[in-house]
């Protein structure tokens, strides 16, 4: 979601195609030498996938889903990424909460290809009896003496208590980071945008107007809403315009403003242009079709590369997503939340909770006059659409046909981000081998036999580029 190329090889998909049908938990037995040999070779064949991803598509993180509970899984990853110059980072979730498992196995397991057609009870005994099955060959991380020199995150009992060992960089931090603000206690995440603004009944875009009529309809019908829905310990958050603020009032609760949750940054920086008014920007209180009649290039752009294009002085859908991300960390957080925001800031937690790609994420449909109900599962979020039936304009732009290229003839259509000295790869990038980066090195740097240009060691240093494994144990 914040632009690292990402990459989940899950064990049990590898598992299922080897063997088709899942019969019991004695497949998962240690003395079940048959099922020891396969569930290897899966292993094997998975990080050969994780191999290639990382080395040939360009890939950053590759998270290794699988149990790697013992120490000889473990050390044969660690040999694979040795050989092979990557990163090893450990997830380790440890949890002896029954209430939890079975919350868990209830949640998760009922609905794994595993047990199609099983009735609740039979999942819970056999999933049970594969845990026992683990028992007997479990090996814990030990961060006093085996495996001091790893690595590793242990999560206790899901965020009860951590311990962390050994973070060797940035993105590793980024990963404690994240798990230490996640939870699996239901709730729901509600989000919706302001209600119909005065500038939206003109189709205009940027400024602070106030709702229209319809506008102030919807606030009362939200109002309405979230008392039938009687949501246990509700907090609202809006932006600091004044569309939002006028929204939330409505509602007679307290509420949480965030400058961060602000509308894309359009037009509101100062530009340089003869006779612009101070401190107001080309396109500020236009509508498109004045933004297209006036300034042709800029809106051809735009529809040529929507995540990536900045507005002169301004912020584009790959700056949003930047800026969220504090929300994001806090939403996860947090119980039950009511996000009262803009369209495209709706757009970036819709994509971050629905994992829509950058190319999806801003033309992603959000109405106004519309809740989106958000529930968390097992590997992904539920989504409804709650329409409050109080009519809005329609300021949904679809994505312009592939066809249709209205850029100027002087203009050559590249892949760049506004106001900066480095664009972003063309569309015909040549791929070439992912290493690692100067300060950040893996277990055995890479030979020379990668680098034959590299006249010393310094300089096959300054060639090479972090990648990472990432190892869940559960």
């Amino acid at each position: 979601w914040i632009g690292v190329p990402t990459k989940v090889f899950n064990l049990g998909v590898y598992r299922r195609e080897a063997v088709k049908s899942y019969q019991s938990y004695d497949f998962f037995r240690h003395d079940n030498e048959e099922a020891m040999r396969i569930r290897k070779h899966c292993a094997l064949v998975a990080l050969e996938d994780v191999k290639a991803y990382l080395t040939e598509d360009c890939g950053q993180i590759a998270v290794f889903d699988a149990t790697n509970t013992t120490r000889e899984r473990r050390d044969m990853i660690l040999t694979f990424a040795k050989e092979n110059s990557f990163k090893v980072f450990f997830v380790e979730s440890v949890c002896d909460d029954p209430e939890v498992i079975a919350a868990n196995i209830l949640e998760v397991k009922v609905s794994s290809p595993d047990y199609p057609e099983r009735n609740r009870e039979n999942v819970m005994d056999d999933f049970l009896k594969r845990i026992e099955c683990y028992k007997v060959t479990y090996q814990p991380l030990d961060p006093a003496n085996y495996d001091k020199d790893l690595s590793f995150i242990k999560v206790i009992n899901v965020g009860q208590r951590f311990l962390v060992n050994r973070v060797q960089d940035y993105i590793q931090s980024k990963i404690v980071y994240y798990l230490m603000n996640i939870h699996v206690q239901p709730r729901t995440i509600y989000l919706c945008r302001h209600g119909e603004s005065e500038f939206n009944l003109v189709g205009k875009i940027g400024g602070d107007s106030g709702l229209s009529t319809r506008g102030k309809e919807f606030a009362q019908a939200l109002k309405k809403f979230i008392k039938e829905q009687e949501i246990v310990d509700l907090k609202v958050w809006t932006s600091q315009l004044k569309r939002t603020i006028q929204t939330a009032e409505a509602l007679g609760v307290p509420y949480e403003q965030w400058k961060i949750l602000n509308e894309i940054d359009a037009v509101s920086s100062m530009v340089e242009r003869p006779n612009t008014e101070e401190g107001k920007g080309v396109c500020e209180e236009m509508t498109y079709e004045e933004i297209q009649r006036k300034y042709p290039e800029e809106f051809a752009l735009r529809d040529q590369e929507k995540y990536l294009y900045r507005y002169p002085g301004g912020e584009s859908y790959q700056d949003l997503v930047q800026r969220l991300e504090p929300v994001i960390m806090e939403l996860e957080r947090q119980g039950n939340v009511l996000v009262i925001s803009h369209q495209a800031v709706m757009r970036c937690l819709l994509a971050y909770f629905l994992d829509k790609s950058a190319d999806e994420l801003p033309y992603l449909r959000c109405p106004l006059h519309t809740v989106l109900a958000l529930t968390p599962v097992a590997y992904g979020c539920k989504l409804e659409m709650i329409s409050l039936n109080v009519e809005a304009v329609d300021t949904h732009r679809d994505k312009p046909s592939t066809a249709t290229n209205n850029l100027p003839k002087s203009q050559t259509p590249v892949r760049m981000r506004r106001n900066s000295f480095t664009p972003l790869a063309s569309s015909d990038t040549v791929r070439r081998p992912r290493n690692y980066s100067v300060g950040s090195r893996p277990l055995n740097p890479a030979g020379s036999l990668l680098f034959p240009k590299a006249r010393d060691v310094a300089d096959e240093q300054k060639l090479q580029d972090s990648v990472q494994v990432v190892i869940p144990l559960s």
